[in-house]
């Protein structure tokens, strides 16, 4: 079977490397033009050899619109929006227009997923929740979760059982030299700082039961950090009992 990856919210490409290794075709979004310039050069045999598909869009949740005001961030390549930032912050962005492509439609486009990785700055769960809602099959799925609110839209998913996640904010040294799964073989692969890190069983640690990830969550996010919560919907997890007070013994 195909196996495409879809990367929503590209950024310079950071992924698309071991997405490569991983897949058929990788097919990536990114609204920020000068971001997309980049991925441009860097990748440009793999977007020749149809192995990468780079499209310059926001990754929306409604059909037919027009071109849609998208916020670039002046110092921090990183931090794009679609959503207008807070009047507070407003002043660090410049507003610019983008097309806007309809989620739905683009997976329909391209294919049924492998596996989606959702980094779209404060639009993650409306995106989840598009893709969730319209019965979206995949194996793998990623997204940043800053609360419990985002978790909870598998509740209804009866495939989404299995879970990880990812902290984003140490990425580069967790999963240096790691050994993963390549389409050929297997190889050591080392992370980026600001990528999103593996997904599947590149992942370290066992699959957790959904119960059990909800008491894991409840305690990682009384912490600050980035974290990229992993679902499987073709691994079993382990169905071990937590013990509560276990995350509180542990940094």
């Amino acid at each position: 079977m195909k196996k495409i990856i879809y990367d929503f919210g590209a950024c310079r490409g950071e992924n698309i490397d071991y997405y490569l290794l991983k897949s058929n075709l990788v097919v990536a979004f990114e609204a920020n033009p000068n971001n997309c310039k980049y991925i441009q050069e860097k990748f440009r045999q793999a977007i020749l050899d149809k192995k990468l598909f780079l499209e310059n869009c926001i990754v929306g949740e409604e059909d037919n619109l027009n071109d849609q005001k998208f916020y670039i961030h002046k110092n921090n390549y990183l931090l794009g929006q679609f959503p207008k930032p807070n009047k507070e912050l407003l002043k660090n962005f410049i507003e610019i227009k983008v097309p806007h492509k309809n989620v739905i439609q683009i997976i329909k486009s391209y294919g049924k997923p492998y596996y989606i990785k959702i980094d779209l700055e404060e639009y993650d769960e409306i995106i989840l929740k598009k893709i969730l809602s319209n019965n979206i099959k995949f194996e793998y799925i990623s997204v940043e979760i800053k609360n419990l609110n985002t978790f909870n839209l598998f509740e209804s998913n009866l495939n989404c059982n299995s879970y990880k996640f990812v902290d984003g904010h140490n990425v580069e040294h967790v999963y240096e030299n790691l050994k993963i799964s390549t389409n050929l073989d297997k190889k050591k692969y080392s992370f980026l700082a600001n990528s999103a890190g593996p997904f599947g069983n590149d992942i370290k640690g066992s699959w957790i039961t959904k119960k059990n990830f909800y008491e894991l969550l409840k305690f990682k996010l009384e912490r600050e950090g980035w974290i990229d919560m992993h679902c499987s919907t073709i691994d079993l997890p382990e169905q071990k009992k937590i013990v509560k007070n276990i995350f509180k013994s542990k940094k």
